[in-house]
């Protein structure tokens, strides 16, 4: 890169530095990475989505800041094609982990005293997605370490392939592409630049919201069901 950092990146590194090590830094990882930078950012979020080692990777830092250096030119790719990209790593890595899941996973049930895996585990998260499969694979990518292992779960469960890829391209194009624009718009504000952690703060508990929602909607469904089972006195 041989344009200067813009002012809110470097507002994004300090804020940073406090929560991550060096070498986990967003801004470190773009800049290091140099004319190299998007496919750097591809591979990162491919991974996150797809590996399961790849789950303490800074997924949604990262897309922030890819739209702060797109938007101050530090990476020369148009805004439209790099979230076309890092959309398109984000589902190419959902469909990887459900395959892993979905091949690997059988044999880790063949030995039912497995501490890291039981059976009954697998049915519930296949009952589970069906459920509420469109939330559940589309909110995940909200949240940091879920979105890495639900895909693998989802093939362990041995959710409907369609049902799956399409809530994961749904989900790919809301998180990769949306906080990609989200960073390359809000980073012009002057009061985004001198409140990103706040910011940082605001977006996380936005992404986790829906998801507390549905997890009370469950516990007042199933208190309603004890309700109807218990024996009248």
């Amino acid at each position: 890169m041989t344009t200067e950092l813009p002012a809110i990146v470097d507002a994004a590194h300090t804020s940073t530095l406090a929560l991550l090590p060096a070498w986990l830094d967003p801004e470190n990882i773009v800049r290091s990475l140099g004319p190299f930078a998007l496919i750097g950012v591809c591979l990162i979020i491919f991974a996150e989505c797809g590996l399961l080692i790849g789950f303490f990777l800074p997924g949604d830092s990262l897309l922030f800041v890819t739209g702060l250096f797109v938007a101050g030119g530090s990476i020369g790719t148009p805004l439209w094609l790099t979230c076309l990209l890092v959309a398109g790593c984000a589902f190419l890595g959902n469909v990887t982990g459900y395959w892993i899941g979905r091949k690997v996973g059988p044999a880790l049930f063949n030995k039912p005293d497995s501490k890291l895996f039981k059976r009954e585990h697998v049915d519930k998260t296949h009952e589970f997605f069906e459920r509420y499969g469109a939330r559940a694979v589309i909110l995940a990518r909200f949240v940091p370490i879920v979105r890495t292992f639900i895909t693998a779960v989802a093939g362990v469960g041995q959710m409907d392939q369609r049902k799956f890829f399409g809530y994961s391209a749904i989900g790919g194009v809301l998180w990769a592409a949306g906080i990609t624009v989200l960073g390359y718009f809000l980073g012009r504000v002057e009061w985004i630049e001198k409140n990103l952690d706040l910011m940082a703060i605001i977006i996380v508990i936005i992404s986790v919201i829906p998801i507390i929602i549905e997890y009370l909607r469950s516990r007042r469904s199933k208190v309603r069901e004890g309700r109807a089972t218990d024996p009248v006195n």
